[in-house]
């Protein structure tokens, strides 16, 4: 087992987390689910071909539950561990005068400190097997440009984005790669969530009923594959993601004026 490769993927049990560790076990690396969710980790494990997966309950808030989860998915791994996929994360639409502080609170803990304790628990296995080891981090085209009615959110995605552009930096004379991902709306169980405590409405509805695509799970898997294997700082995912990009370098003005007069915010 010491000879295959090693992920730890947080946010294991489902969506994106699912199908990257469908994607990496399917080559040949050994997985480590992490979730809160013990019976999402079931599901997904019985998806991957036998003895290629660990699973781990976590709560991505608690820091010393991070450095038992990565020492015990070591262990099952043969000893080392080459990428962490810092993927766990919880949307929050809606006014953010509408957001409730316990709301505001739970996305911030999950999306950001979740983000930043992960790489301070990844730091020393990955530099332990670099040259060619990765961080991967789960960021949104919500950290390319601010969304309406996801400011919570938004400010969450920037800041993964500021994290992995950051360690890029600071961890770069180590070996250790890092790069994000930044999917736009991917067909997964979190779209079936509502935007918040205050509506009804899904985020699958919102999303269609404003003409937005919505990309297949199995395109990000192929993404990460790449990021992990590639060079490239941020990955985007979905046409929404890439015309983003696009638009915030090259016209931001136009962009400014079409968010403000067409964008309806989510949870609204």
């Amino acid at each position: 087992m010491s000879e295959r490769k090693a992920i730890f993927i947080t946010g294991g049990g489902s969506g994106i987390g699912r199908a990257v560790a469908q994607k990496f076990a399917a080559n040949g690396w050994f997985v480590g689910l992490a979730d809160i969710s013990a019976s999402g980790m079931k599901e997904t494990a019985a998806l991957l071909p036998a003895g290629a997966s660990s699973q781990h309950k976590l709560d991505v808030r608690d820091r010393a539950a991070w450095d038992q989860a990565l020492a015990a998915f070591a262990k099952a791994a043969g000893g080392k561990i080459d990428a962490v996929f810092n993927n766990a994360g919880i949307p929050l639409g809606g006014a953010l005068v509408d957001n409730k502080v316990e709301e505001i609170e739970r996305c911030l803990d999950i999306n950001l400190k979740g983000v930043l304790f992960g790489a301070q628990a990844a730091y020393p296995w990955l530099k332990a097997s670099a040259p060619g080891s990765c961080l991967l981090n789960t960021a949104s085209a919500a950290g390319i440009y601010g969304t309406p009615g996801a400011s919570v959110y938004s400010a969450t995605k920037f800041g993964v984005r500021a994290i992995t552009e950051s360690l890029d930096g600071e961890w770069a004379e180590d070996g250790i790669k890092v790069a994000s991902l930044m999917p736009a709306f991917i067909d997964t169980p979190l779209l079936d969530h509502t935007a918040n405590q205050g509506t009804n409405e899904d985020i699958r509805g919102r999303v269609q009923s404003a003409g937005l695509e919505i990309t297949a799970v199995t395109e990000v898997a192929e993404t990460a594959w790449a990021a992990v294997h590639g060079n490239q700082l941020h990955n985007r995912v979905g046409k929404t993601a890439h015309r983003l990009a696009f638009a915030s370098r090259w016209m931001p003005g136009r962009l400014r004026k079409q968010v403000r007069s067409t964008l309806r915010p989510l949870g609204q």
